[in-house]
């Protein structure tokens, strides 16, 4: 029985051999199909949102394909391997049903484009610039680098707020002066200050300045101004600064909220 059992080890090896070099083999032109595939898509007119999500979809294919390889050459029937896969698949769909809406949403917005890479975007209260979408997450970085990943279920059913998506956005600035102030000076510096400011655009409307409040105790001054998405917030603190600044050079006071309290005696109080 021994030599029996020796005979057949002897007639496995070949099979076994070759099935662990075409596993070897296998793995390696993966990983070369996979890096050619990351270069050509860098260098393709594909949309880079999309590179991450193609390779995260085409990579596990790539070793499932070179596991049936694999059983085939160690002369697995293939039907025991379709049953096998299929019945794996089964069990891990079942298993992980959040993972399949995941990739469900990852092809939602892949066919949507709610954004891209280098996007800046709100979803479901996180805010950051889109760094990566993978086939189960989409990846954002926060301005502190901090870096956040959202389930693609989550992403494709969420309110999708894209801050950078179109050329253009128009940024509102409120600015606060006394009542005792001169109303029509304070709205001429500003105006004066974003007709010199080169990131103020003209169109699609010239900058708005009027007053937009009587609040408590100020009254409040508007400004709309239209600006390149990138000078957005480039332009809102330098604005802030340069209308500090003139104020007080003229002499226009930002108030501050306060509390009036007033004293009367016990005699005034009775009269």
């Amino acid at each position: 029985m021994g030599e029996h059992l020796l005979n057949k080890l002897k007639n496995f090896a070949p099979d076994f051999l070759s099935a662990v070099i075409i596993l070897a083999v296998g793995i390696l032109i993966t990983k070369i199909v996979i890096s050619l595939m990351t270069k050509t898509l860098k260098k393709s007119r594909i949309d880079p949102t999309a590179h991450a999500f193609l390779i995260s979809l085409v990579k596990p294919l790539l070793y499932i394909l070179v596991a049936i390889i694999t059983l085939s050459k160690l002369n697995v029937p293939m039907t025991s391997i379709i049953a096998t896969l299929s019945a794996a698949g089964l069990a891990i769909g079942l298993a992980l049903q959040n993972s399949l809406s995941n990739v469900a949403g990852g092809f939602i917005i892949m066919f949507n484009h709610p954004f891209k890479c280098g996007d800046f975007v709100e979803i479901n209260g996180e805010s950051g610039t889109v760094s990566t979408i993978t086939i189960l997450y989409t990846r954002l970085l926060t301005t502190d680098n901090k870096a956040v990943l959202i389930p693609n279920g989550t992403v494709a059913s969420a309110t999708i707020i894209n801050y950078t998506q179109e050329a253009c956005r128009r940024l509102d600035m409120y600015f606060s002066i006394d009542y005792s102030a001169d109303y029509r000076k304070a709205s001429g510096i500003i105006q004066e200050l974003l007709k010199n400011e080169p990131m103020a655009l003209s169109e699609p409307e010239p900058p708005q300045v009027v007053m937009c409040e009587h609040s408590a105790s100020a009254i409040k001054i508007l400004a709309r101004i239209w600006v390149r998405s990138e000078d957005y917030w480039a332009l809102n603190y330098k604005l802030l600064m340069l209308v500090k600044d003139r104020f007080d050079e003229e002499g226009i006071s930002i108030p501050y909220d306060q509390l009036d309290v007033h004293l009367t005696s016990a005699e005034e109080s009775k009269s």
